[in-house]
């Protein structure tokens, strides 16, 4: 008989000694295990896509990622026109992984049927196909994470295309934040181009005339597809917080201020214009997707509650 029990307490404590074993080899796995490498540059990806051909950042697409209570929802990058997943958002992807955020970016837009690496050129096809493709996007992401709703993070066209995705494809419910770079709600090209875009909409009877580039002749003015960004006298949506992060220097989103459209009674609507904080930041319409400074203003707009400082230094235009 004691023979008996001292094999059982062996077998119990061997038992136990596996179990907690098994459970602290699960929660080293679970955690992670190294930040990943920072780097301020709007060219930041450029140099993964060329190794890694169609892939994603490392920290970004990982559908097994479960939103956390500091940080519930998922962040969808969405990249301007000519982007992708990878070349737009390099240095976007390990600054939110590494602060605990389940990131996702997508490439929207490619002209259909072409190999790499016009594959990872994004941002031309019609907006009203690319809305399509961000909707089936967010609708993985949400059943994939648990999440019932993410915040979009835009550069660019990725500012504007996903507004279609919420007025006129049910999107709205899906997105509690909505932060832009280079925002360009009236479009761009001013008062010049708006009455060369409604005869190009005539003529050809759609909006999307520009060859290759369908999104670009969207984005004028007088466009059908701005009339439905400001469908209801707003490019906005009540209960959803917006941040519009612009630079006095952008060269593409003309002028500027289309992208500073104050909130009305009701909306939510912050407007950033990186100057007016600091005098010697530079950045044009690629580099304030890339710089420090941009960065740390959409963090700060991700989690108000947990601000971080944003310095005040010299960003470079083109690189940032």
């Amino acid at each position: 008989m004691n023979r008996t029990r001292r094999l059982a307490t062996v077998l119990a404590a061997v038992s136990t000694a596996l179990a907690l074993a098994m459970g602290l080899s699960s929660t080293a796995s679970a955690a992670p295990t190294s930040r990943l490498p920072e780097d301020y540059s709007f060219f930041a990806g450029i140099p993964y896509e060329l190794s890694h051909p169609g892939g994603s950042l490392p920290g970004s697409n990982d559908f097994s990622c479960k939103p956390t209570p500091a940080h519930p929802r998922p962040v969808v990058l969405v990249h301007g026109t000519g982007g992708a997943r990878t070349t737009n958002w390099g240095a976007y992807v390990p600054m939110l992984k590494n602060r605990g955020y389940c990131v996702f970016a997508l490439t929207y837009g490619a002209i259909p049927g072409l190999p790499w690496p016009a594959t990872a050129v994004g941002g031309m096809g019609s907006i009203v196909d690319s809305a399509g493709q961000l909707k089936r996007f967010v609708d993985r992401i949400r059943a994939a994470t648990g999440a019932k709703t993410v915040d979009i993070v835009g550069h660019s066209q990725g500012t504007y295309m996903p507004t279609y995705y919420l007025k006129k494809l049910g999107g709205a419910r899906y997105v509690t934040k909505y932060v832009s770079l280079a925002p360009l709600w009236h479009g761009t090209g001013g008062d010049l181009l708006a009455p060369v875009a409604r005869f190009m909409g005539q003529l050809t009877n759609t909006d999307a005339w520009l060859p290759v580039c369908n999104a670009c002749s969207q984005m004028s003015p007088g466009s059908a597809m701005n009339d439905a960004i400001w469908a209801g006298g707003s490019p906005y949506v009540k209960g959803i917080d917006y941040t519009n992060i612009s630079s006095r220097y952008d060269e593409l989103v003309l002028p500027y201020t289309s992208g500073q459209v104050p909130g009305r009674p009701g909306e939510s609507v912050h407007n950033i214009v990186v100057q007016d904080s600091c005098a010697t930041d530079y950045s044009d319409h690629l580099a304030i997707a890339g710089s420090r400074r941009a960065a740390y203003l959409v963090l700060n707009a991700l989690d108000p509650a947990h601000p971080v400082a944003v310095p005040c230094v010299v960003v470079p235009p083109f690189t940032g």
